[in-house]
């Protein structure tokens, strides 16, 4: 596991588009994981603006999102579906066909989710996965005890999700208890997985995920079992790790290799 530590939320979102921009030149036709949430916004941002500029373009890239709310049509403004439309798609050169999200309103969920996942298999596997961390370790909707060779799937959301995501629903409005998610085995297959994560509220579930044994109680400990993972969290999500100084040196030393 590779660990960057910056300064910034604003340098995490930063070193996240240089790595996705890397990938995209050296494989323009690549097939993206995405995440949405509160994190990924600034990198979507950064990576619009770079598309904007002529510094990467996604018109040959294919995508999957990691996970939709159950219950919620994709025009719904709360729609994992309308997020990435919103935040990301509308703003650079991608064709919007070759942009997947689970249908969180599929008259049968589990037959969706089994699909879903068929899909990501027939477009080749994912070759990048971008993914953000719970408060609790979750990685997508794989809350804590989740099995750590799951597919994609139907989950019930815990109290603590629940919670962390009610600020983005009005008072008295539906708001989903169930997920259609990419599983954590499925997550593993990529090729390459970039998790970010910033500040302090994050700071343990990073230290669990990193430095932690890996168990189903923090799912994101997971990764540790993948041989391509890249971690790129800010100085408050790297508080609670026993040396942060130690990835720094890392990095400095691979620096100097030219890696």
């Amino acid at each position: 596991m590779r660990v960057l530590i910056r300064d910034s939320a604003a340098d995490v979102a930063g070193c996240g588009a240089d790595l996705i921009e890397a990938r995209l030149a050296a494989r323009p036709a690549a097939v993206l994981g995405l995440a949405t949430g509160a994190t990924p916004l600034a990198l979507y941002r950064e990576l619009a603006a770079r598309a904007r500029a002529g510094r990467v373009s996604f018109s040959d890239v294919t995508t999957f999102n990691l996970d939709e709310y159950l219950g919620l049509d994709g025009a719904h403004p709360q729609s994992y579906r309308a997020y990435m439309d919103r935040e990301f798609f509308a703003h650079v050169d991608i064709d919007i066909a070759r942009t997947h999200v689970p249908a969180g309103n599929a008259g049968n969920a589990r037959r969706a989710a089994v699909e879903y996942d068929r899909r990501i298999a027939d477009a080749g596997g994912i070759d990048l996965q971008l993914l953000g961390i719970g408060r609790n370790g979750h990685i997508g909707f794989n809350e804590p005890y989740s099995s750590l060779s799951s597919r994609t799937r139907v989950k019930t959301l815990s109290a603590n999700t629940i919670a962390d995501n009610a600020r983005f629903f009005a008072d008295g409005e539906y708001q989903p208890h169930l997920a259609i998610t990419v599983g954590i085995g499925t997550i593993l297959d990529a090729r390459e997985v970039l998790l970010l994560a910033t500040g302090e509220a994050k700071a343990a579930a990073v230290r669990d995920m990193i430095e932690g044994p890996v168990a189903a109680r923090c799912p994101a400990s997971a990764l540790q079992l993948h041989a391509h993972v890249t971690v790129v969290i800010d100085d408050a999500a790297a508080s609670a790790l026993d040396d942060p100084e130690f990835f720094r040196h890392i990095e400095r030393e691979d620096r100097a290799l030219g890696d």
